[in-house]
């Protein structure tokens, strides 16, 4: 094993905060485990995920999740080799490394909310010397905020890391986080509990992947029909879900996903994705080289990447193979 990956078995061991070990059997003799790591907990946001992997395991794909505390911390696992599919854009971990990892599978777009109480700031020159709360390091959240401090000419004080959107949610209503970023879910419920209370900023020029699927190109390339799978069942979901969003609430209740949903939230599944869906959150197609490129547009301005994002090679970052050969079988939309 090379060094590098054996000094990343520390942090992972640490980083682990729940297993959720599917129990799936009747795995096709040609389609072996996928061990997914995934930077958050599951929640309504990951809902299309979870039942694409549920359709997954009913065509012999035997899945394992682990959830860890923050993206970089389940790309460590990947990279280390304790899990052979992540969820997120590890651009910035790919090009630093030069870890053999690849996305392959465009999961969704960034679409993001910053949100301030007003009783402090009222607009992004309030926030030049503040305190802003993103989920991880390396994340979209981050990239925006970093972002939008350049387009502003503001410079934060400090970028703190609480993962979770629904935990920074939390933290504003009770005050301990003045100024942070969260999803349509929590935008929606920080609205409901306290209006007036809290205000969401503009946001520009953000064109770019929220979440991908990535793994190290051995496994790509020595489990190539399971990834197949996965990536088919992921482009029929997410079309479904796109040509009528209320059909999440059905297939939650079919495979029981997320049982324990807090009650506040269960009114949210549905909206969440009808709020979504016509932002065009979730492509139909799993992603392209252009959309690559936009996100090294991106991730360079938001200074997660370095170099003129015009000379970054595609191939660098992303294998297409999966994608291609899943899209010949479910076709084009």
């Amino acid at each position: 094993m090379k060094m590098w990956m054996k000094g990343l078995r520390g942090p992972l061991t640490a980083g682990v905060v729940a297993l959720a070990s599917l129990g799936w059997s009747g795995v096709a003799s040609a389609a072996s485990q996928v061990h997914v790591a995934f930077g958050d907990i599951a929640t309504v946001e990951s809902l299309n995920f979870l039942i694409a992997l549920e359709r997954a395991k009913e065509r012999g794909v035997d899945v394992k999740v682990t959830f860890f505390k923050s993206e970089d911390v389940a790309s460590q696992a990947v990279v280390g080799g304790d899990a052979d599919v992540g969820v997120g854009t590890p651009y910035a971990l790919i090009q630093k490394v030069n870890a053999p990892i690849r996305l392959f599978y465009q999961m969704s777009a960034l679409r993001f909310f910053p949100i301030v109480n007003t009783e402090f700031y009222q607009d992004w020159k309030d926030l030049d010397g503040q305190e802003v709360a993103v989920h991880a390091r390396g994340s979209g959240t981050e990239a925006i905020m970093k972002l939008m401090a350049q387009k502003n000419g503001i410079t934060f004080s400090n970028i703190s890391y609480v993962p979770g959107a629904e935990v920074r949610a939390g933290a504003l209503l009770q005050g301990n986080v003045k100024a942070s970023i969260v999803d349509s879910t929590n935008k929606n419920l920080l609205e409901q509990k306290a209006p007036g209370k809290f205000k969401v900023l503009p946001v520009e020029g953000v064109n770019a992947s929220d979440e991908a699927l990535y793994a190290n190109t051995e496994f790509l390339t020595e489990n190539a029909e399971a990834v197949q799978i996965l990536v088919e069942e992921l482009l029929k979901t997410w079309r479904e879900i796109n040509a009528d969003p209320k059909v999440v609430a059905d297939l939650r209740k079919k495979y029981n996903l997320l049982p324990d949903l807090p009650a506040e939230l269960e009114g949210e599944v549905v909206p969440y994705f009808e709020e979504s869906v016509p932002t065009g959150m979730f492509p139909n197609n799993g992603g392209s080289e252009q959309a690559a490129k936009d996100d090294f547009a991106f991730y360079a301005l938001a200074g997660q990447i370095e170099g003129d994002p015009a000379t970054l090679k595609v191939e660098d970052f992303w294998t297409f193979e999966p994608l291609n050969k899943a899209l010949a079988k479910v076709g084009t939309q």
